[in-house]
Order: C-alpha cells, then structure tokens, then sequence
C-alpha cells in the first residue's frame, strides 16, 4: 500500500474495492453476521468490566466498527473495545466517570491521527516481544480477576483498589457466593470452550451464551436469583420513566459544548491535566494493540498493511466513538481473525458487522436484556484465558536468555499489581537497558604492537614506537567505557598510533566527543595519529568533530590499515 500520501487515510478499502462483485459482497456479509454474533456479548462484557453500562460498549462497537474499517490501512481489521483496555479504562471510570471516558477517549484520538500523521506507525517493531507477551499475560489475570464477583454472585458493589486488595475482598465475599449464578457461569464457560466442537456452523460464543441464558431464565423460575442485564442495569427513557436494561436505540452523537456541567463540557485546566496521562496510555495502547492485530492479519492472509492510515482511522474512530458516548476501541485480534477464517475480502466485512450490532440493537434490545450477568463474565474469563497465551508464556520462561525472562516477568508482575503503563514503561526501559549490555559485550578493544598483545596478521612486525588500537562494535554512549578504557596507557614512546574503526558500524554523539578527548590526550608534536576507518559517514562525522581544533593537524585518515602502517612495515 502506498505510504507517501500527506494524510494516509482509506488506504485499505481503495486497494481492496477494485473489481468488487455481488458475490464479494456476499463473503463479506457472511463474515460480518459470524463476528457480529461474537462481538454483541462481548462489547457489552468489557463496558461492564470497566464499570459502565453494557451499551457504551455497543455504541463503541458501531461507531468505530463502522468508521476505522472505511478510513484505516487493514484491509482485514476489525475495530471495537477489546479486554486489553479494561485496566487502563476501569481507574478512570472510578475516579471521573463516564465524562472522564468521554474526553480521555477524544484527547486518544487526537495524539493517535498525531502518531500517524507523523508517520511513526512503524515503531510498533520496536517493542520487544517480552514486553508485549508479559503485559498481555498480566492483563489477563486482571480481567479474569475482575470477572469472578459477577461469574460466581458474590455481590461485590465496588470491586477496586489495588490487586491484593481486589483478591482480599474476593476471598471475604466467598461465603456469599450464589450456587444458581455460579452453575450459569460454569455451563456458559464450559459451552465458550467446547461449543466449537458441539455445533461446528454456530461460533461458541453464540452456543454458550444462548444456553446461558436459558439455564438462568430456568433457575429464576425455580426461584433463584440470577442477576441479568436487565435486573442490573436501567436507562432514562425520553418521557423520564426509568426502563430496565438497555435502550433500544441508535447511539447518538453530541458535540462538545461550553455549558458547564454537560457531560461534554470542556474540561477545565485541572480535568485536563488529569486526563492527558491516561490520554497517552490509551493511545498508546491502541496504537500497539492495532498494528499487532493488523499485523496478525497480513501474517494470515499474506497482505500488508499501511500502518500510518490505521493510526489515523483508529484516532478519527475514538473521537466518533467518545462523541456517542462509547469507551476507546481498537483492532482486535480474534474479531480480526475471526472475520478472516469466515471468509471476509474488504474492509466493508468489517463495517457491516458493526451495522448488524445496530440492528440488534434497535430490534433486539428487550430479549438481550435476559443475558445473564455470569454468562458475560464467563466470556471475559474465556477471552482472559485466550489472550494470556500462557502456552507463548511458559515457553519464553523456558528458552529465552536470561535477560528477556527479565523483562517479561517485570512486565507482567508490574501490569498486575501496579498497572499496565508501568508494565510496559518498566518493561521497555529494562529491555532497553539489558541491550545495551548486551550490545556492550559485543563490543571488542584489541591492542597490537610494540606493547605487546597478539597481532592479526596485516598488523605483525610493527616496528618499535607503534601502536594500533582497535574498536569493533557500535560506539554510542553504551559502550564508551569499555572502548576507550585502554588507550590511556599508551606510553610516551610510542610516536606512531593507529585507531582501527573499520569494524564500527556506527557512531552517535558521545562516541564523538569520547574520541576527540581521545585524540586531544595522544596529540603531540612528534606523534603521528592514523585513523583507519572506511565508513563514510562515521568519518565525515569524526572529520566535521575534529574541524577547526588544533588537533587536526596531527590526524590523518585511510580506509585501509596499509595506509597508515610505517613506511618501513609496509615494505615488508
């Protein structure tokens, strides 16, 4: 796909719709009814797990369903609230409420078009993939966590504070635990991890939920309680009248205004500096998850995607997504996959699912009430369960070096128990720490010569008074303690020194100034400095350093160490 368009944007939907035909479109339909099925529960679980109202989660689902598909750069993507939001979005729903969801969501969306107009889509190759294994572990068990006070009935009103504390009041309300809610919990988890199995044309999700659902209406007509959406939840009705469950209508957009009070009043200076660092973590959290989802998506189909327009579509899809008072979305990667397993060819697969979810909305609303409350959070300990990749776990525990076992149990332990922003922040200063050290180790001082030490082969016979000192590896702030560690011993006869740099593939600005005070330590009148170096850019770096000091008389460069031995060496 292109990438060189000012605005990356529908990058994705103007490749794929060429040559479009009734019988595409009637893949696509059929790959948007599947994920449909699959996405209607599952937005309404994580808008509870967050601790909203189930429909924020549907608004979420229809309008950033409908929009980031059209504006993005997958054609595969499919966008809506995914379970890895859950931790960053339920601090901010305890502290702010919906408002704070609402703008936190638009200011995500302005820093995410920021990130693809700046084209940094790429970036996402940067995280090491111990990071991402050990956040996405560690929010697993948050979310499976969170899940337990609704799958078994504890009646737990407000389930916060930090993960002990969370465990800690699980374990007092254990004595409250509801066998009837529980049992339609198990049934429907049982049913999410076989249903595949038992009806192979039906999606599990929709197989485990029904019966849940049934299993729930029986226990209530045997006169045990089992909490649903609709005993759960109400909604405001246009007459005032307070109506159980959800409302049967279309997500509707609101503007920002300066009223205060409003729900979407502008926030004032001390809301925004509230609301600008969770701002950041869930556009960063979007982006990431979007771009690995996309990514898993080419790595399935063979295709590729167009980072920036995604980072764009997602942004713009937030922003729709805050305006009808939905919670932040992003690719998700089973809704992806799941679209591509059942035949999806364009981005409009993606698109109409989201209009199926309206369509259950406007019509269905009065029987999607019965769903019971166990069984959705049956199918976030399901989804928990399946984003762990607790197999990938095990494994990078069991084979990776010693230093991405670091960061991956840093990750996770700190997602856990603190919260995702210091998982990945920690996570990504320990990966970036331990390759350095390992870049470090890469790095080798050979000293040859008259001082003695092993001679490579164009370096023997160096005749009295010459030195050659040579650096292979990166030089960067990193390793400039261990390449420079020697020369300081260069004793005072020796009139004739060589710094080999042929090996150093690259220089940043510490390197530089390290070996000007290098050179400014050895330059003497009656010494001659040689270096040998045959990267242009590393020497036009060292030249434009050196230019103008008074040592720069006394250097003089070559590409090749023949250049620079003795005249008396090289006859031999």
């Amino acid at each position: 796909m292109s990438t060189h368009e000012p605005f990356p944007l529908a990058t994705a939907i103007r490749q794929s719709l060429r040559g479009y035909t009734l019988a595409t479109f009637r893949q696509d339909l059929v790959a948007a009814f599947v994920v449909s099925l699959v996405a209607l529960p599952l937005s309404m679980a994580l808008s509870i797990a967050v601790g909203l109202p189930p429909q924020h989660g549907l608004y979420t689902a229809i309008a950033a369903g409908i929009i980031v598909p059209l504006l993005g750069g997958s054609i595969w993507q499919v966008s809506g609230p995914t379970a890895a939001f859950v931790v960053i979005l339920a601090p901010i729903v305890s502290e702010h409420g919906l408002r704070g969801i609402i703008w936190s969501g638009m200011f995500a969306g302005v820093i995410l078009i920021g990130l693809g107009f700046a084209r940094l889509g790429r970036l996402i190759n940067y995280v090491p993939y111990p990071v991402t294994t050990g956040f996405t572990a560690g929010i697993a068990v948050v979310l499976a966590t969170l899940s337990l006070n609704d799958f078994m009935g504890l009646g737990i009103t407000h389930l916060n504070g930090e993960f002990i504390e969370k465990l800690s009041l699980i374990a007092t309300h254990i004595p409250s635990l509801r066998p009837a809610t529980l049992a339609v919990g198990l049934v429907t988890l049982i049913l999410l991890l076989t249903g595949n199995q038992i009806i192979r044309f039906i999606p599990g999700a929709i197989t485990a939920m029904t019966v849940g659902t049934l299993l729930a209406l029986l226990f209530t007509h045997l006169g045990y309680d089992v909490a649903t959406i609709g005993s759960t939840f109400s909604y405001s009705a246009e007459n005032g009248q307070v109506m159980a469950g959800i409302p049967p209508d279309a997500p509707a957009i609101t503007l920002p205004t300066f009223s205060e009070g409003h729900l979407y009043s502008f926030p004032s200076l001390d809301e925004l500096r509230s609301l600008l660092f969770p701002a950041f973590a869930i556009a960063i959290l979007a982006a990431l998850e979007s771009l690995l989802s996309a990514t898993v998506a080419d790595s399935m189909s063979g295709t590729k995607h167009d980072p920036n327009a995604e980072l764009n579509a997602i942004g713009i899809g937030n922003i729709a997504s805050a305006l009808v008072a939905g919670i932040p979305a992003t690719g998700a990667i089973a809704r992806t996959a799941a679209s591509i397993n059942n035949g999806a060819r364009t981005p409009l697969a993606a698109s109409i699912h989201a209009c199926f979810i309206l369509i259950y909305v406007l019509m269905l609303a009065p029987y999607i009430n019965y769903v019971p409350m166990a069984s959705l959070s049956a199918l976030l300990i399901y989804t928990a369960y399946r984003m762990s990749h607790y197999k990938q776990f095990i494994r990078t525990l069991t084979i990776a070096p010693k230093s991405d076992v670091i960061v991956l149990l840093v990750c996770f332990t700190l997602t856990v128990f603190i919260d995702m922003v210091a998982g990945v922040g920690v996570g990504m200063i320990c990966a970036a720490f331990l390759l350095i050290n390992r870049i470090t180790d890469l790095t080798r001082i050979e000293v040859e010569g008259s001082t003695g030490g092993s001679a490579s082969p164009e370096a023997r016979n160096l005749p009295e008074g010459t030195m050659l000192y040579r650096i292979s590896g990166p030089l960067f702030f990193g390793t400039i303690e261990k390449a420079f560690d020697h020369y300081q011993f260069t004793h005072d006869y020796i009139r004739h020194f060589i710094l080999d740099i042929r090996d150093v593939p690259f220089i940043d600005m510490t390197g530089l100034v390290a070996i000007k005070s290098m050179l400014s330590s050895l330059a003497r009148e009656e010494r001659q400095i040689h270096i040998v170096c045959n990267t242009p850019d590393v020497q036009d770096k060292i030249r434009k350093k050196i230019s103008g000091h008074k040592i720069e008389a006394h250097i003089h460069f070559h590409t090749e160490l023949s250049g620079a031995l003795p005249k008396e060496n090289t006859a031999q």
